[in-house]
């Protein structure tokens, strides 16, 4: 008799196929890491929980349903939301204007646009003062420094005087 009979080739593909469908296998691969995909912090109220593949944040809490994560609202996609809405209205202002004025669009389409630097950003001329305008703030803290002497000199005198202030 064949060793490979029918019967016992029934038998082996029915071992091989509980063989594979014991062991592991999953579409995703294990993460790098030996502590797995998520870490988990300790909190007041539960823990917080985070993807070390995507860096999504949950906060995690127990309460009479069981175990539920909630998403904490990640701070840095919402500026860069509104950072790209800004923009797409910028543009549409700018298309809307130039579709006013033709002309104020084509003169700035000719001048060459200063290199946005940081330094040229912060760049601010103040014009110094005039001698003139020195002499008048010179004159003007004079007065002023007198007024000040005279009237502690005048407390001076009526608390001498036995004077009330």
């Amino acid at each position: 008799m064949n060793p490979m009979s029918s019967g016992n080739l029934s038998v082996v593909v029915a071992l091989s196929a509980l063989c594979l469908a014991g062991s592991p296998v999953s579409a995703e691969t294990a993460p790098d890491s030996d502590n797995g995909r998520y870490t988990f912090s300790p909190t007041a109220d539960g823990v917080m929980r985070l993807d070390t593949k995507t860096g999504a944040v949950s906060n995690c809490s127990n309460s009479a349903a069981g175990w539920a994560c909630y998403a904490v609202p990640d701070e840095r996609k919402a500026l860069d939301d509104e950072i790209g809405r800004l923009q797409a209205e910028n543009d549409k202002l700018k298309a809307q204007l130039a579709s006013r004025d033709p002309a104020a669009s084509a003169k700035s389409e000719d001048k060459p646009a200063a290199p946005n630097t940081a330094e040229n950003q912060r760049k601010i001329e103040i014009p110094l003062p005039s001698d003139q305008d020195m002499d008048r703030v010179m004159s003007f803290l004079q007065r002023a420094w007198k007024r000040l002497v005279d009237m502690a000199n005048q407390m001076q005198k009526d608390v001498a005087s036995g004077g009330k202030i």
